[in-house]
């Protein structure tokens, strides 16, 4: 494995630029977790000139449903793991135009995501699924939770500290690489191959 490049929040256009598909990153500072009724609440605020609860700029968001617990007064994540990431990908643009840097998931995201990394200087971050319990030993605090009871625990955005979260891989990059797209390409001419012969 190479070795890791170390980032932390806020993430500036120069780090995110020298980035390339299958780089290994670890992630220090602050992680938005949020999913699909995020997304879109977020949109409506936006679309209203409303204000967002947070300043997403050079920001990360994780597409993850938390376990969380009440603990001394606040919370603490019990495990953490990727959700898939295709369900949010009408919201790539807008999720550019607000300042976001980098999205973690699994699974990948597809063409629309693609320009809009490009467009905004962005990477798609592969967190390996099944691992939910190892990730949740990165989070250092629970900062703030919104719409905790308008969505539950799942679909709330989670305003996380995390310390040396990792290793995560650049599956996507800001200049129009994706390795889903690659692995794609190789299995249609693969594919094609079997078809001639």
């Amino acid at each position: 494995m190479k070795n890791p490049v170390h980032l932390s929040t806020p993430l500036d256009g120069d780090s995110i630029g020298k980035l390339k598909i299958h780089d290994v990153v670890t992630l220090s500072g602050t992680v938005f977790t949020a999913r699909d009724m995020a997304h879109l609440k977020l949109k409506e605020l936006y679309r209203k000139g409303a204000p967002l609860p947070e300043i997403f700029t050079g920001g990360v968001i994780f597409h993850a449903g938390p376990v969380v617990k009440r603990a001394n007064g606040g919370f603490r994540v019990l495990t953490i793991g990727p959700t898939t990431s295709i369900r949010m990908e009408p919201h790539s643009d807008f999720i550019g135009a607000i300042g976001i840097r980098a999205i973690v998931g699994k699974g990948g995201m597809d063409e629309e995501s693609l320009r809009a990394f490009k467009k905004y200087g962005m990477v798609y971050l592969l967190a390996a699924p099944g691992c939910g319990v190892l990730h949740a030993q990165a989070v250092r605090e629970v900062k703030r939770v919104y719409w905790l009871e308008e969505f539950g625990m799942p679909e709330a955005i989670w305003v996380l500290e995390v310390a040396d979260w990792g290793p995560l891989t650049v599956a996507m990059d800001s200049h129009g690489n994706s390795i889903f797209q690659a692995i794609q390409e190789e299995g249609l001419r693969k594919l094609d191959g079997l078809v001639k012969g």
